[in-house]
């Protein structure tokens, strides 16, 4: 009787020995040559750029969330994957100088931390708001703060986002974070099915004050909407909604970037 032997899967040290007792000129210099028609179209240092021979094509599992650092502080931050795009899943921390409520500008960029009132970087970030929803950015200020290989996500990639989850009018309950630790009871529809873990971090507005932390969380856009107002994404603790709108480029709200 024929026997038929199936080779799957073997560790490279196997599948050399197997080529070496034939001849050893298929491992000359530890380089494994692949051959088609009599000519070599692939090779391959064996000590270095394989660890293993496989005659099946693998599966391979995508991943869709983990983290990254942010160099330029040592910021971690979680991301995760929704459709086609990678998002950051919490609030973008970076804080190069503070200022209280009271100043603003719609042309230079400025800084806010949620309740702080002052101009020292560390005793703002010795703050629970900083650490629990990050910095409040004026638009100026949002539009150069991501990491290098990301960016601030444009009016139409935020429309991309909504619409991958099925509209504006639930999306905002599959972005939220669920329960009412940060968001106000009753955090309508919240299920966070995404990952994105959106936060209630409330704005900086233009009379220099702070507001509805806790409530609402509101997010730039980079998209102008006209010479002094750019859009901007929001949710609330009572209903499961995006809802979109432009406004002052003064004022301080949060930043979600997206990868390159």
């Amino acid at each position: 009787m024929k026997t038929i032997h199936t080779l799957k899967k073997v560790s490279l040290a196997t599948f050399l020995t197997f080529v070496l007792s034939f001849s050893s000129v298929f491992a000359q210099n530890d380089t494994m040559y692949i051959m088609k028609s009599g000519a070599i179209v692939g090779q391959y240092n064996v000590n270095t750029e394989v660890d293993s021979v496989i005659f099946y094509k693998p599966t391979i599992e995508e991943t869709t969330s983990g983290t990254f650092i942010d160099s330029r502080d040592g910021n971690e931050y979680n991301w995760v994957q929704i459709g086609d795009q990678v998002w950051m899943a919490e609030n973008l921390k970076y804080l190069p100088s503070v200022v209280g409520p009271g100043i603003g500008s719609q042309t230079g960029p400025y800084y806010y931390v949620y309740g702080y009132n002052g101009i020292d970087v560390n005793a703002a970030k010795a703050t629970t708001n900083y650490t629990t929803y990050g910095v409040l950015y004026n638009y100026t200020a949002a539009c150069n703060s991501c990491p290098a290989g990301w960016h601030l996500p444009s009016d139409a990639e935020w429309t991309e986002l909504t619409d991958y989850l099925g509209g504006t009018s639930v999306a905002g309950g599959k972005l939220k974070e669920t329960g009412t630790t940060h968001w106000a009871s009753p955090n309508t529809g919240a299920t966070n099915e995404t990952g994105f873990t959106a936060l209630p971090g409330g704005y900086r507005i233009d009379n220099g004050s702070f507001g509805d932390i806790g409530y609402y969380g509101f997010w730039w856009s980079a998209t102008g909407s006209n010479a002094a107002d750019a859009w901007f994404r929001y949710m609330d603790y009572s209903n499961s909604s995006v809802s979109r709108s432009n406004y002052y480029k003064e004022v301080g709200f949060s930043v979600r970037c997206v990868r390159d």
